[in-house]
């Protein structure tokens, strides 16, 4: 059984027989966790094996552990410092910012592949202009800033056996609206976006492996959100920007999406039609129900082996990351970065 194109969510820390079975259903490729799906680190892994053990290949597991306000799992975790933080860092010396980033990729990654976790849905590379609510999860305000950081973000997490995941193409910075709430309108046109684009540019000759697309619309682009338009995924990013990994819609219960084009049903095939690989549907059972009993879709096979190749790799035991050099590295940066940094993002000595 191949990889199907939706990822759902459970509701609470161990699998129920109703979502037992929509584990096996062919639709489905991979599951979101959620804080609510967290009660401690042996949970955690139990929870992990078990949904992996649900079918072959195993399906994805996936979370957002960014650190500052977005990281679901705390306690037993370390508290990541949000990538603002690391920007901070970068404006006091370059070289200690992006030794910070890489540091923090790592420590994110690796404590989750610890315990089975597949991905992270990170970094996020939003500019910050100083107007989004994506605020503190923004690395930096120049964009050649946060592709450095993000890309050393990136490395390690690959060096802790993750896959990395930059979000929200095109950009999520420029506009004021939530889009967990509402569509959010950008009227640049596409040649004034070339700074929300350049770190996805310096990622993807990384070989970034993912991206997940906003429910962003930009009238002067296409009549359709982002998550939902083939000109920005397979003209713009596939096509132009030459990226060959996995595509993932951001959540289609997200007030954004259902603002954009009629029911759930009309929203995934519209999102797949345009060129996702996969699609987060969370929090709205109901929606889950609906596309697992109404979605026809023929198996893509570029897709299914563009998901495989986001399984986790490696991954040592809680208790051996401690004798690791870079965890001990990881924790002195913590702790320096549980202090106030020395500049405001955007000054130089």
């Amino acid at each position: 059984m191949t990889l199907g194109p939706l990822m759902i969510d459970l509701e609470g820390t161990s699998v129920t027989s109703e979502e037992w079975e929509m584990l096996t259903h062919p639709l489905v490729g991979g599951v979101i966790l959620f804080t609510r799906n967290y009660a401690d680190p042996e949970q955690l892994s139990a929870l992990v094996a078990e949904i992996h053990a649900a079918r072959a290949p195993p399906l994805i597991v996936a979370v957002d552990h960014e650190g500052g306000r977005v990281q679901r799992f705390r306690a037993g975790f370390s508290a990541l410092p949000p990538p603002r933080r690391i920007g901070h860092e970068y404006d006091a010396s370059a070289r200690a910012g992006l030794e910070l980033a890489r540091s923090m990729g790592w420590l994110m990654a690796a404590e989750l592949r610890s315990h089975g976790v597949d991905l992270s849905f990170a970094p996020c590379v939003d500019i910050d202009y100083g107007v989004s609510f994506i605020a503190d999860r923004a690395f930096h305000g120049d964009p050649d800033a946060v592709g450095a950081l993000a890309t050393a973000y990136a490395h390690g997490m690959r060096d802790a056996g993750m896959a990395a995941t930059a979000k929200h193409f095109p950009g999520h910075g420029a506009v004021v609206a939530d889009s967990h709430l509402t569509l959010p309108v950008d009227r640049r046109e596409l040649a004034d976006l070339t700074g929300d684009l350049t770190p996805y540019r310096r990622l993807i000759a990384n070989g970034l492996p993912a991206v997940m697309v906003a429910h962003i619309l930009f009238p002067a682009v296409d009549d359709a959100p982002a998550s939902l338009s083939a000109r920005w995924i397979r003209d713009v990013l596939r096509g132009e920007m030459r990226f060959q990994g996995v595509v993932f819609a951001d959540d289609l219960s997200m007030g954004g999406a259902a603002a954009a084009f009629g029911d759930v049903g009309v929203r995934a095939m519209r999102a797949l039609s345009a060129g996702c690989d996969m699609l987060p549907v969370c929090n709205h059972r109901a929606s889950v129900v609906e596309l697992l009993d109404r979605l026809r879709v023929d198996p893509e096979p570029a897709s299914g082996l563009r998901l495989v190749r986001l399984h986790g790799r490696g991954g040592l035991r809680p208790e051996e990351l401690k004798n690791r050099p870079q965890w001990q590295r990881a924790r002195e940066w913590l702790e320096r970065c549980a202090a106030a940094p020395a500049l405001k993002l955007g000054e130089t000595r």
